[in-house]
């Protein structure tokens, strides 16, 4: 159940997201990627890889990064910038567990309506 608060959005249960796994929560700004990694840690990034625009959602989740389904680009989930030799970067959002519950800034639609 999506529920809002001022400053957050509640937009899952954790469990709801399997460890290494991603789900993807569809706006009308656009689409972001929810990350769990092996040790229990969240993150958001736009769902969009910087280099052709492959779903990172559907990529591999490895350590604190996922790699994209379409050309093996490496993101780091807590920067959102390419790892290695490839250059670009995924805007990232701001996120907190609380009672078991994902919560997404919403200060990210803010920022992009303004964009």
């Amino acid at each position: 159940m999506k529920t809002e608060t001022s400053d957050w959005i509640d937009i899952a249960a954790l469990e709801d997201i399997p460890p290494r796994g991603a789900r993807v929560v569809k706006t009308a700004e656009g689409c972001i990627a929810i990350f769990r990694t092996h040790d229990d840690r969240v993150f958001a990034l736009d769902d969009r890889c910087p280099h052709k625009g492959g779903p990172l959602s559907e990529g591999i989740v490895h350590g604190t990064a996922v790699t994209c389904p379409l050309h093996n680009w490496v993101i780091d989930l807590a920067t959102g910038k390419a790892r290695g030799a490839d250059e670009g970067r995924v805007r990232t959002h701001e996120i907190r567990i609380r009672e078991g519950r994902i919560l997404v800034s919403s200060q990210w639609l803010a920022k992009r309506k303004a964009a």
